[in-house]
């Protein structure tokens, strides 16, 4: 039976937990809390069964073998990032394409497709590459915003790029399979790298003051990477891509276990390339302190979920979403707005945590793909970080480049992110309608 006013209460009290700043984590549980208090009836003793249901959830969580794949590939991340293999191939690439007009913004949507391999979270590679490749672009008498939103925008292939934390989540939360869902991403990554790409380079030949106007056509001699230097990197990403990826794909062994080889590679790539034990144990604890709240929060997620279920308020939506008499696309536009409003206030995981495991079923109900869905899902809440006025990812930009050109505004860079936004809407809308773009591979190879 659904009660309404409990719903509602748990609803807003979330939503205002969050405006006024509370951690996400913390108020999940304490909305999980009030929730199970006003559900049993204002019984004090309710408490005892938040208790209870949490040590469950986190006893779930710290035994379950899925969840360790987050902290190993960001531990992988880590330690491929620290050893400077993704400027080398950067800054190899930007060589590479010298005789290319806008040269330098392509070289930076393709090397945030590789970073985002590294990281799996967008907002790392937003602030990584805003001072890898804008000073550069800035050198080059780059338009300020177009720099800037090339940078933001291609930041969000970080959740389309296997091994995106976006998609292990999602995994975990509906319970489909993360190597499944790896596989679904490739494609979209690199249908958007690909539009990507012909917009900058339609934007260098149309309006070439926005690329500098060809002052890049000379690649001086400090971005000469060594060509040594250079293919060593690349070999080395390659190899931790192909034996992680591969692995997982063809069954040899499980996403965790590819996490954990995909560890190994990236520390010996990293000592390879010249880490320290000292860098290695601050890669270490620098993971430790990013994927503890990570976890912590899938926790107080699953508490939340189960809260909601005892109020009925998710059957209550999907009966909603099917009962409305709206198209199936209609739908899916409804769960695109929410989730482009959720992005201008929280970030990726959280949304997710709070409607993957709503809106997925109801998809599947609809006729869609579980597997299409959880891409045109993470594409949306991807888009949602660029959605202004509050877009987390444009934020992150400006914040990383504060200390570089502390005189940009927000908002040139949100127009400047704008055209990268329309474009992943394409993406999505492709998606919807040709399905097969994100299925084709988990069909042939699974």
């Amino acid at each position: 039976m659904f009660d309404v006013s409990t719903a509602i209460i748990l609803i807003v009290s979330l939503v205002g937990l969050v405006v006024i700043g509370v951690h996400i984590a913390i108020a999940l549980g304490m909305t999980s809390a009030l929730g199970i208090w006003l559900v049993t009836g204002q019984d004090w003793n309710a408490f005892n069964t938040v208790k209870v249901m949490l040590a469950a959830k986190a006893y779930e969580g710290i035994r379950d073998y899925v969840f360790a794949v987050i902290p190993l590939f960001m531990l992988m991340g880590e330690f491929i990032g620290k050893s400077g293999a993704i400027t080398d191939v950067y800054r190899g690439i930007n060589s590479m394409l010298s005789k290319l007009p806008g040269r330098l913004a392509i070289a930076t949507v393709f090397g945030n497709a590789l970073f985002s391999f590294v990281t799996g979270v967008s907002i790392a590679s937003a602030a990584a590459f805003s001072r890898i490749a804008y000073p550069e672009m800035k050198r080059h008498g780059y338009h300020k915003g177009f720099a800037l939103g090339t940078v933001a925008g291609s930041s969000c292939l970080g959740m389309l790029i296997p091994p995106s934390v976006l998609m292990i989540v999602w995994g975990i939360l509906t319970e489909n399979s993360i190597g499944k869902i790896f596989l679904a991403g490739v494609l979209p990554g690199l249908l958007l790298t690909t539009l990507f790409c012909t917009y900058v380079l339609g934007m260098a030949l149309f309006k070439p003051e926005a690329v500098g106007s060809g002052s890049e056509s000379n690649v001086e001699a400090e971005e000469i990477v060594p060509r040594k230097q250079f293919y060593t990197s690349l070999a080395g990403i390659v190899i931790v891509v192909v034996a992680v990826l591969g692995g997982i794909w063809f069954g040899l062994f499980s996403p965790t276990e590819g996490a954990g080889v995909g560890a190994l590679l990236g520390l010996v790539l990293g000592v390879i390339k010249g880490m320290r034990y000292k860098e290695i144990i601050d890669s270490i604890l620098s993971v430790g302190r990013t994927s503890g709240p990570i976890l912590l929060l899938l926790v107080t997620a699953a508490l939340y979920s189960n809260t909601l279920a005892m109020t009925g308020l998710a059957n209550a939506i999907e009966s909603l979403f099917l009962e409305s008499g709206m198209p199936s696309w209609a739908i899916i536009g409804v769960m695109v707005f929410i989730w482009f409003l959720l992005g201008m206030i929280i970030d990726s995981i959280s949304i997710m945590l709070l409607t993957a495991a709503i809106f997925a079923p109801i998809a599947v109900k609809l006729g869609y793909d579980p597997i299409a869905f959880a891409i045109i899902g993470i594409i949306a809440i991807e888009a949602g970080l660029l959605t202004p006025p509050f877009g987390l990812l444009v934020y992150t930009v400006k914040s990383a480049i504060t200390s570089i050109d502390p005189d940009v505004n927000v908002m040139t860079i949100f127009k400047s992110a704008t055209p990268y936004w329309i474009i992943m809407l394409i993406g999505m809308v492709l998606i919807i309608t040709f399905p097969e773009i994100a299925t084709y591979l988990p069909r042939v190879l699974f």
